[in-house]
Formats: C-alpha cells, structure tokens, sequence
C-alpha cells in the first residue's frame, strides 16, 4: 500500500468515526403501530407526523453537533434545561424532538389508555376541582394557543399541578420557559398533528385526544415527579 493510499484510507476512517458521532440524538421508535390511535388520530397523520417532522427535529438537532460539540454528550433532559446557552436552531430542533418523544409516549390505543390513578385523580381534584374541571382547563390552553405550541399539565416546583401552554416547540422543562415544571401531558397543537382529518376544526382533535391519552404514562411519570 502506497502512502498516499495509506494516507487517504485514514483520513476517510477519521471522517467516518467523526460523522456517527455527531448522531448522539436518536429517534425512538413508535412505540404502537400507525394506525393504533384510530379514529382519533389518523395513519396518514401519523406516518408524517412522525416520520417527516419528528425525524426532520432529530435531524437538524443532530446537524448542530457541528457549532456545539458539547451536543454530543448532551442528555436530551439536560439540554432543555440549558437551552438558553444555544442558538435558536438548537432551541427549535431540540425541543421538537424532546417534545415529540413525550408525546408519542403520551398516547395509547384506546384499550391500552388506562385511567388516572387514585393519586393524580386526587391531587388534579385539589387543585382543579375535579377531573372534568382540569380537562376544560387544559382543552383551554390548548384551543387557546395562538398559532403553533403546546398544551402542558405539569407538577411545578412546588408540587402542585398546572395547566399550561407553550409556543413553538418551547416547553416548560426548558430554563427560559414562563412557566417551569415538570411535563405529565403534553398536547401538539401544531396544525401538522391534526390538519390532515380535522382541517381547521382544532376542538374536535382536542376531544379526540382524551379518548388516546395513555393515562398509564401519565400516572407513572407523576409518581416520579413527587419523588423528586
């Protein structure tokens, strides 16, 4: 083997170690079929949502790794907590994949959904009322949202829960969220969730969304979050 050959073959082995280094962010997989959450959300919706826009964040996250290297060590957690420190790239991308992996895993079949546990469904009644009176607060936030966001329930640092929204693909994890805690639900009202069946009728995909909310998800993240 030549040098030169020698020479080239080594370059192209670093530049192949340093590009999959830079796929530190992954894309889950579904962790139901696309068609699961029929009639509420639909397949087509799904197959795009899921694997053009929630693999075009992941993507274009992954693409920072160039400006930030820190990036590639970087739990998908800790960086929304110091999101701040990054350009708006990093702060869109890594919220839409952070925010699209809680929301698949927010959703089940409607056989799978489980309930509020006895806790949350005590805790959503201290500090809502009742369970019916949380479900409008949140249908509020979520209807109420201006444009593309988020509709949140969420522990806040004193334990209590919150309903909240955010803008984009902000969340309330991230430090230079309004309103901060720790996500239980989270609802995507961006028009690609729910254009494809329901158009413009924003409330009917909220409706629909109660009957996929995977309630067992919800109670298992709530445990852990009075832990902390």
């Amino acid at each position: 083997m030549t040098r030169s050959l020698k020479t080239t073959l080594i370059l192209l082995a670093s530049s192949v170690i340093s590009m999959s280094a830079l796929a530190e962010f992954k894309q889950a997989p579904l962790p139901y079929a696309t068609n699961a959450l029929q009639p509420a959300i639909d397949q087509q919706t799904m197959e795009i949502h899921y694997g053009k826009h929630h693999k075009a964040y992941v993507d274009n996250l992954n693409a920072q790794i160039k400006t930030y290297p820190e990036l590639d060590k970087t739990d998908l957690i800790q960086l929304q907590e110091q999101i701040s420190k990054y350009n708006t790239a990093v702060r869109n991308n890594g919220g839409g994949h952070f925010n699209h992996t809680f929301f698949w895993e927010s959703l089940a079949a409607t056989n799978k959904t489980g309930q509020p546990s006895p806790a949350l469904v005590k805790q959503i009644t201290q500090d809502f009322g009742s369970l019916d009176a949380f479900k409008q607060k949140f249908n509020e936030a979520a209807s109420g949202r201006f444009g593309s966001g988020w509709a949140w329930l969420i522990v806040t640092p004193n334990g209590k829960l919150a309903v909240t929204s955010t803008p984009n693909q902000d969340n309330p994890l991230m430090d230079l969220s309004e309103t901060k805690g720790t996500p239980l639900l989270g609802l995507d009202v961006w028009e690609h969730a729910y254009y494809l069946k329901y158009q413009n009728r924003r409330a009917d995909y909220i409706k629909a969304f109660w009957s996929v909310v995977n309630w067992n998800k919800v109670n298992e993240r709530y445990n852990e979050a009075i832990k902390k």
